[in-house]
């Protein structure tokens, strides 16, 4: 798939994901028909553009990389690769503090200069994904560092879908 422009957006045919902040839900469109829907957990910070705030950017972004496609649910992730730990309660509790990112991770990549792209708002140097958490964490509550939080099922169905290049629409 080609990487979107904003004149492209929102594509007429093709799969795109919409994820609606204050509903903290995630929907995925073919084209104008809405064809699933999961919860997920953004910013707890709120949202924001800025670099270090912790908060999760809008506006239209893509997915730039999908990341971890064959590796098991639970695959622990520091740096965009895999640690070669699962994730178990007891590996929680050896690690209380760190931010698990599981199982697979869509990294995002704004499309608007000056609002998610480029300077100190960059999506993609933010380091913005959508990834797998802890099935202890909430959904559908603001909660996490920036980035989009969603169940290990929702997002391997994500992951299948959602390849580099989709469209990816971030709103309050």
């Amino acid at each position: 798939m080609q990487t979107p422009t904003l004149v492209d957006l929102p594509p007429r045919d093709d799969v795109w994901i919409e994820i609606d902040v204050p509903r903290q839900a995630l929907f995925v469109w073919q084209g104008e028909r809405r064809v699933g829907e999961y919860p997920v957990s953004t910013g707890k910070a709120g949202t924001g553009q800025q670099e270090g705030s912790g908060q999760t950017p809008l506006g239209w972004h893509y997915v730039r990389a999908a990341i971890g496609g064959g590796l098991p649910p639970g695959t622990v992730y520091r740096g965009r690769r895999p640690t070669g730990e699962c994730y178990s309660p007891t590996l929680a509790q050896a690690f209380p503090k760190r931010d698990w990112i599981l199982t697979r991770i869509l990294w995002l990549c704004g499309l608007e200069p000056g609002y998610n792209r480029g300077g100190d708002c960059d999506s993609q140097r933010r380091y913005i994904y959508l990834h797998g958490t802890p099935p202890d964490e909430p959904m559908g509550v603001p909660a996490s560092h920036g980035c989009i939080r969603m169940r290990d099922d929702a997002l391997l169905a994500l992951f299948d879908v959602a390849t580099p290049g989709t469209p990816v629409w971030l709103h309050e």
